[in-house]
């Protein structure tokens, strides 16, 4: 072999050598990256990195009651066994309204008093605020329908259940509240109407002194009537659906009388 044979072939046996020297280095390094392989021999796979589970969004659903009544409840102790013996409900219906509402809370909250609004879910809807504030009292808060329709129980069943899920969403959604209890428009009942009721897990509420404040008989009137109450009465009045001011009157002579007689206010 002549000298240029020579160098060549050295030239190519330090290239061969380098190159390989460098791919070791190369798997070495590659080799300290990954996973060590297990007892096994194998190698575990690669975990991707934790990302947050989403947050659920809330969805408005019925909180049943134990045991939902299939007859319309008319005395606290038919749905509070444990109630003090001397307690009444004041129910307030077909609000929000913004003339009224706010003046019935006022005076409320002037006498320490709770109450059961049993809301509208268009009034809802018109009223946000108010509703809010009912809840924020620390009122309960009723299922009265969505549109007030009467007569109730004359509606197809499609449209009774719509009235009731409807008026459901619009309270849940505007004042985190699931209400549990239903009052029909009129106290209009019916084996339909207590049925579905009972399907969406809430309880009927009716009454057992009703002063037709809605029909203004006057102030001395639902005054009258609204003075019968006795320990398990639930009281029926409105702040909504009209002029209430014969109502706001009666109330500020009716609840600081009854509070005298002993009598305590409770939600139900």
């Amino acid at each position: 072999m002549d000298e240029m044979g020579r160098r060549r072939a050295i030239y190519l046996a330090v290239l061969v050598a380098v190159e390989g020297a460098l791919a070791a280095c190369a798997d070495t390094s590659a080799q300290g990256t990954r996973p060590a392989a297990d007892a096994t021999g194998r190698k575990p796979r690669a975990r991707k990195p934790n990302s947050p589970s989403p947050s659920p969004s809330p969805s408005p659903v019925f909180s049943p009651v134990a045991v939902p009544s299939r007859k319309p409840i008319h005395q606290i102790k038919e749905i509070n066994p444990a109630a003090p013996p001397n307690s009444i409900a004041l129910t307030i219906d077909d609000g929000p309204d913004p003339e009224w509402t706010p003046k019935v809370l006022d005076l409320l909250a002037r006498h320490h008093v709770v109450a059961t609004f049993c809301l509208v879910g268009d009034a809802i809807r018109e009223h946000p605020e108010l509703a809010k504030r009912i809840a924020a009292a620390g009122h309960a808060i009723c299922n009265h329908t969505m549109s007030h329709p009467q007569p109730f129980a004359g509606l197809s069943s499609e449209r009774m259940i719509a009235e009731v899920t409807g008026a459901h969403r619009e309270i849940w959604k505007t004042t985190g509240v699931t209400s549990r209890l239903f009052r029909s428009p009129g106290g209009d009942w019916s084996p339909a109407v207590l049925a579905t009721v009972a399907e969406n897990g809430m309880q009927p509420l009716d009454w057992d002194i009703d002063p037709r404040d809605w029909a203004r008989p006057g102030t001395g009137a639902i005054e009258a009537e609204l003075l019968h109450a006795k320990p398990g009465s639930i009281l029926l009045s409105h702040d909504g659906g009209g002029d209430r001011s014969q109502t706001l009157s009666a109330l500020t002579t009716v609840i600081p009388v009854l509070q005298s007689r002993g009598l305590t206010f409770v939600t139900l």
